[in-house]
């Protein structure tokens, strides 16, 4: 077998193996114009989206809470309340940026590893 004929072969089992893969969490089979029956890959549920969304709230958490830390209580408060009187855009942000209960804990988290 010359090098060019095992580069090939290389390539189509890399190939088959990657399909393999795929087929192995889930396949639908499809009958094509022809009659031949071909197995896909199953499309994958929407668990990404909820990972990216937990991802999102856990990264605006931590944020609120760096923030709060390194602003203080009252400063943090004071652009919240800036926040309010603003466009409604505004508004929404002033509403998400509130200090609830887990951005306090993490804002003393912070403060602790900090000092």
């Amino acid at each position: 077998m010359s090098a060019h004929q095992f580069d090939e072969f290389e390539r189509r089992m890399r190939r088959i193996n990657r399909r393999h893969s795929k087929l192995s969490h889930g396949f639908v089979t499809q009958i094509t114009d022809d009659g031949l029956v071909v197995a896909k890959p199953r499309k994958p549920r929407g668990y990404a989206l909820v990972r990216g969304t937990f991802l999102l709230l856990l990264v605006m958490l931590i944020f609120k809470g760096f923030l709060h830390s390194n602003l203080g209580a009252v400063a943090y408060q004071a652009q919240v309340e800036t926040l309010r009187g603003g466009n409604t855009i505004e508004q929404i942000g002033a509403l998400a940026m509130t200090a609830d209960p887990v951005t306090l804990s993490i804002s003393s988290a912070i403060s602790s590893l900090v000092r």
